[in-house]
Order: C-alpha cells, then sequence, then structure tokens
C-alpha cells in the first residue's frame, strides 16, 4: 500500500532581538553561554532562510563574524566546519561552541574589540508554518512540484526536516524510504546535495534535479 501523499509545507521566521551583544572574542564567548540555545541555532541554520548568499565558504553568521568582524580567520574556519546536525541537543551544541572559543582564547591572550558598528548581536526567532496546499502522491509528482515551491518550504523540508528526533535524514528523503528499494537512487541523489553549499533557490533545482534524475550541474543552470 503507497504511504500517504507528501504535504508540502512553507515556513517564515518572526526575528526576535535578545539585548545580548558582543564587542569582542570573550563577550562572544559569554553571551554564547547565556543566550537560550535556539540563539545559537539560528545563527547557524536559521539564517540559510535568508535570500542573500554573504560567502559560500562561511555560510553561518559565527564564522562570517569571526572573519569580518574579529579578523580571526582560524577561528572563522573552526566555526565554519561545526554541523549542528551531528549534536543530540543543542545544549551539546553550545558546549562544542563555548570551547572552541575557550581554546581560542587560551591561544591569543587578549584579543583586541571589534570597531565600533560591528559588533555581534545575538538573535533568536520564532518559526511560522503553513500549508501550501501542494501534494505529492508519487515520487514522479514529488519531483514535478519542487520547482514551484517557494524557497522557504525548501529550508522546512530539506534543512529544518532533519532535527525531527530519531532521524537524520531530510523529509523527501524519509517519505521516499516508504516506498522501499525501488527508489533507492533517489534518496542517494539527495543524500549527496551539501545544503550549507547553496543558496535556497540553487537547492531547489538542486533537489529537483535530483529527484527527476537530472544531472546535478543541469540542477544549478
Amino acid at each position: 500500500m503507497p504511504p500517504e501523499p507528501f504535504r508540502f509545507m512553507d515556513c517564515a521566521l518572526i526575528i526576535l532581538a535578545l539585548g545580548r551583544t558582543a564587542h569582542g572574542l570573550r563577550e562572544l564567548r559569554d553571551r554564547a553561554a547565556e543566550v537560550p540555545p535556539q540563539s545559537i541555532w539560528h545563527h547557524f541554520y536559521e539564517t540559510l532562510l535568508r535570500p542573500t548568499f554573504d560567502d559560500p565558504e562561511y555560510r553561518n553568521d559565527f564564522a562570517l563574524w569571526a572573519r569580518r568582524g574579529l579578523r580571526d580567520h582560524v577561528l572563522a574556519e573552526r566555526l565554519a566546519v561545526i554541523d549542528p546536525l551531528e549534536f543530540d541537543s543543542l545544549e551539546r551544541l553550545r558546549e562544542h561552541f563555548v570551547d572552541d572559543h575557550d581554546d581560542r582564547l587560551a591561544e591569543t591572550p587578549g584579543p583586541p574589540p571589534v570597531r565600533p558598528g560591528q559588533e555581534f548581536h545575538f538573535l533568536r526567532s520564532q518559526m511560522i508554518v503553513v500549508d501550501t496546499g501542494f501534494r505529492a502522491a508519487t515520487p514522479g509528482e514529488m519531483a514535478a512540484q519542487i520547482p514551484t515551491l517557494p524557497p522557504g518550504s525548501l529550508y522546512y523540508h530539506f534543512i529544518e526536516g532533519r532535527r525531527h528526533p530519531g532521524r537524520r535524514d531530510d523529509d523527501f528523503s524519509a517519505w521516499l524510504a516508504e516506498w522501499g528499494e525501488g527508489v533507492a537512487t533517489l534518496r542517494e541523489r539527495l543524500d549527496a546535495i551539501d545544503f550549507r553549499l547553496w543558496p535556497l533557490t540553487d537547492l531547489r533545482r538542486l533537489v529537483g534535479a535530483a529527484l527527476a534524475g537530472r544531472p546535478a550541474v543541469e540542477g544549478i543552470r
């Protein structure tokens, strides 16, 4: 018996200021230890919902600020490779983040503050999820729907979906798994896409190409 049709959802963020600001490396470490853990997640991944593509090498806010504000390329590279999905909780992610800063502070005693206007402002967000009304009853219908989806839908299903308890795959792959080994190749193609490297519009084309069985390079032309 086939699975229930896939329901495509969309999402948007309401951004909330926390009133916590960092003027340098030590303050960034101290503020990160006290803000809600959802703020850490926001600055790592939820900013991928932004339409801008500031820097392909530093895709999270912390790494980007370390490079541009602190001018600390060593720390920027360390923060750029952190994958929050590798941690079993946001608190574990926070601990790792703070430990990285402790290590860097030990290496660079007395790091200077950033220039005025370049402070780091901690934010968090509230996600609003809505039903697009789009459905897919078969893998082929899913492939046909992808190009019509708003960018927020790609974020919700292909990035945010990986946070479901007991799962590491995206929503599309999880649904395809219910179709058995006949679509294993499609799931492998989706698994090969690194969402951290692409803005959402390109990611939509890559996912669409993977589900349609087209070469990946075709998906980003």
